[in-house]
């Protein structure tokens, strides 16, 4: 039996509303931080009824562009974006096997090694001081017997290099990826041993030395050998 499904409605007003209110952060007419007009207020301005503004404000926060609050100071805002929906479509596509495990290690491949060559360039004492931290924080884990929580750290250790490139966009790229491998890794569970930890090492000592050819051999190493090693512990998983 086929799901029941409502008719298509084309042009909907709410999405006019929606279409207006884009058409002006596009411009730079609304910024992050704008607070727009009562739904009272849009409602009379637009034309329309205030159940349609307040359908379109409802779908301009889902996609990040709007921002409602709640309370005497509350309303919509215009937003700052949400890169978590990137996360949320990486996630759906290889959920749904739109995308494999190869192909997310080849994009880490060739997003990671870009980052890398603009962290040696722009990586600051303090950049390096804050990814040698965590790296002792991922060692002490391991000593400790906490893998699970060794995996949260060696996720950050990928988000602090993209900072380090002082591109938003590199940012929200590798901050995307490293959620969607954050679900594959608690899922194959933490590892006991510190390859990642000694790949680690090698790698900051080549960013320390601005050796940007070996910085990029010990990640790629690393996420070569990483591939492998969730391969062969999938395969020994029961199912």
């Amino acid at each position: 039996m086929s799901p029941g499904f409502d008719p298509i409605r084309r042009h909907r007003l709410s999405d006019q509303v929606s279409a207006q209110i884009q058409g002006r952060i596009a411009s730079g007419e609304l910024r992050s931080g704008d607070k727009l007009p009562p739904e009272r207020e849009l409602a009379e301005s637009f034309g329309v009824s205030r159940g349609a503004v307040r359908e379109a404000l409802r779908n301009l926060e889902r996609t990040g562009l709007v921002s409602l609050h709640a309370g005497a100071r509350g309303g919509a805002f215009i937003g700052q974006g949400d890169p978590n929906l990137i996360s949320d479509s990486f996630r759906n596509l290889y959920q749904l096997g739109s995308v494999s495990l190869d192909e997310l290690t080849e994009a880490r491949l060739w997003l990671a090694s870009t980052v890398v060559r603009i962290a040696c360039t722009r990586a600051t004492d303090q950049d390096l001081a804050r990814l040698t931290a965590n790296v002792d924080e991922a060692e002490r884990l391991l000593a400790a017997g906490r893998y699970d929580d060794k995996i949260d750290v060696h996720i950050e250790f990928h988000n602090l290099l993209a900072r380090t490139t002082r591109n938003a966009v590199m940012v929200m790229l590798m901050g995307a990826l490293m959620e969607l491998m954050r679900d594959f890794a608690h899922a194959a569970g933490g590892e006991r041993n510190d390859l990642t930890i000694r790949a680690r090492r090698r790698l900051l000592d080549a960013l320390s030395r601005r050796d940007a050819d070996a910085a990029v051999a010990a990640m790629t190493d690393h996420l070569e050998n990483l591939r492998e090693r969730y391969r062969e512990r999938a395969t020994r998983r029961p199912g």
